[in-house]
């Protein structure tokens, strides 16, 4: 039996004793061993959530699948938390007549009563996952409307989030500054985008400037000392850019939950 080890790791999962990559490998080769299989590959995602396929390492594996005969996993969860796309690689391992096997479950594909538990035990995974979903959007939520600190996606233009603040960038500042100016003086959004490409500014992440990322900057509340996440603005404590007034001409009254 030629077999094809899969490990995987989440962000979340890192820190959980007995999930590391190495640990999980260690575990199947010993288990190979013991069953007198050989190991045809192994294949190591880190930092990929189970909730997806994209994963680079799952479709290298699946690449290679004339190359093995069984799927090996020291848990169901290791290789999907999605009950669908589970359902899809299943049907694939069939179609080509492999095999599954989730170790620390002891559930196998060999069986019928094998191949109903794993289905249940599949969607238990799912629905656990679903739930701390919802426990973080939870407490997000409560958060967005009761603070303290900035609470978004990364670094906006003209400040660097560091430890839950947002500390203004002078020259980026300058930036938006110039950005508001130019759309009050009535200049287009393309062509305030060319102004700043043709100064030779780059844009957060080193790129070139465009109508969309100067239309993010000009309604995002944040330059106004706000806070907004998932459709919830409130008074947030950085230093703003522009003025309440200046946004307001443009993007109307602020509303704060």
């Amino acid at each position: 039996m030629r077999v094809a080890l899969y490990a995987r790791v989440s962000t979340e999962d890192q820190a959980k004793e007995g999930f590391s990559l190495d640990a999980q490998i260690k575990r199947l080769e010993a288990y190979c061993r013991v069953r007198g299989w050989e190991v045809a590959g192994i294949y190591r995602d880190e930092g990929y959530s189970g909730r997806s396929t994209d994963r680079p390492e799952y479709t290298r594996m699946f690449d290679e699948i004339d190359s093995w005969d069984l799927l090996l996993v020291l848990k169901m969860d290791r290789i999907h938390r999605n009950s669908m796309n589970f359902t899809i690689m299943m049907d694939e391992l069939r179609r080509k007549g492999k095999e599954f096997n989730s170790m620390q479950d002891k559930f196998d594909t060999t069986t019928a009563m094998g191949r109903f538990v794993m289905d249940i035990m599949q969607r238990i995974a799912q629905l656990e996952s679903e739930q701390i979903g919802e426990r973080v959007m939870i407490g997000m939520t409560y958060k967005a409307r009761n603070g303290p600190g900035y609470l978004g996606m990364g670094h906006p233009y003209g400040y660097e989030y560091t430890k839950g603040e947002l500390i203004l960038i002078p020259e980026e500042a300058s930036t938006v500054r110039d950005i508001y100016n130019y759309h009050l003086r009535g200049v287009p959004l393309n062509t305030i985008a060319g102004l700043l490409n043709s100064d030779g500014i780059p844009t957060k992440k080193g790129g070139r400037w465009t109508k969309q990322t100067v239309d993010k900057i000009l309604h995002n509340p944040v330059y106004a000392g706000y806070a907004r996440w998932n459709g919830i603005v409130r008074l947030a404590e950085h230093e703003p850019i522009i003025d309440k007034a200046v946004f307001e001409r443009i993007n109307g009254p602020i509303e704060c939950e």
